[in-house]
């Protein structure tokens, strides 16, 4: 029988990220995709090797008030405050587009209690679709839950245990860069139930209009995402590599198939396109064409052997 066009056929690119086999380790980052539909008119969807959604709340929320974006010279501050449509409208109105394609849906998760966060990962467990939930424990910009619960190892402990306890999905805990010592939070959400982790989430910045002498962003502080993140975020990759078990994601100012290859060849199981989707829409499709051509030259057959593959003297 001829297999239908947009059945998955693992090849070279093929990832298992904790029992959830990806057709290439290329995701979008939350907060960067919208929940997909937004970008199907410029790049493939069914080539992506995931799809994370925008952070879905249990309710309908609004946001923080404007200006919530702005850009900086190597990236961008952003207060969005996950804005997003509510976990029951997401299932309703927006998740029968994304079942038209062959492509993995993992939907990122918020709550200000951890009851919410509960009830969000139960109401997404039972909806056709959903292949994992990431739990996001780590937004610096709303004033309940998010990195409160992410800065400290036994609230996201906690946190990830209540998620752990509602679904049989594959978990993802993404953790923030604000804290002193990741490795201790990634092993907290570890030893909870976490089946990967994703990271890191924005770094806290700010940013100051000297003419009227005011923060350019309303809620003053923002995350600051993009280029001027990503050694940051590559070194807080290796360093959790090295400290948990469970496979790790890598996020953080990856723009280029260059880049992304920075963080599997250091070991991360998969990486996530943030930022660099507003700046060019269609970067995930030169990335995923970019790790494939970079594995041809190379020689290397698939993924396994590329990731990893760091050498270092100590």
């Amino acid at each position: 029988m001829e297999a239908d066009k947009n059945t998955v056929v693992p090849g070279r690119l093929a990832v298992d990220l904790c029992g959830l086999v990806l057709k290439n380790p290329v995701m979008t980052a939350s907060g960067t995709f919208g929940y997909g539909e937004e970008y199907a008119p410029f790049c493939d969807l069914n080539r992506l090797g995931a799809i994370v959604v925008k952070g879905l709340s249990l309710e309908p929320r609004a946001g923080n008030p404007p200006p919530r974006i702005m850009e900086t010279r190597c990236g961008m501050l952003n207060a969005v405050g996950l804005q997003n449509v509510g976990v029951r409208a997401f299932i309703a109105k927006k998740l029968p587009f994304l079942r038209q394609f062959n492509v993995a849906v993992i939907a990122n998760i918020f709550g200000e209690t951890i009851d919410e966060y509960r009830r969000v990962t139960e109401i997404l467990t039972h909806a056709a679709g959903v292949n994992a939930i990431e739990v996001n424990i780590s937004c610096p910009n709303v004033k309940k839950g998010g990195v409160a619960f992410g800065a400290h190892p036994d609230a996201a402990a906690s946190v990830t245990e209540a998620v752990r306890g509602e679904t049989d999905l594959p978990v993802i805990v993404k953790l923030t860069p604000n804290v002193t010592d990741i490795t201790e939070i990634a092993q907290a959400v570890e030893s909870a139930g976490a089946d990967a982790v994703s990271l890191i989430n924005t770094l806290t910045g700010m940013s100051v209009d000297i003419e009227r002498r005011r923060p350019h962003l309303a809620n003053v502080t923002g995350g600051l995402s993009g280029p001027a993140v990503k050694p940051v975020a590559l070194r807080m990759v290796w360093q959790v590599i090295r400290s948990v078990k469970i496979p790790v994601i890598g996020i953080g100012g990856i723009s280029t198939a260059a880049d992304a290859l920075e963080f599997l060849i250091t070991g991360a199981s998969a990486v996530q396109i943030g930022t660099a989707n507003f700046i060019h829409p269609a970067a995930t499709m030169e990335i995923i064409d970019g790790i494939e051509d970079y594995m041809i030259r190379h020689r290397i057959g698939c993924m396994q052997d590329l990731l990893g593959s760091l050498q270092t003297d100590g």
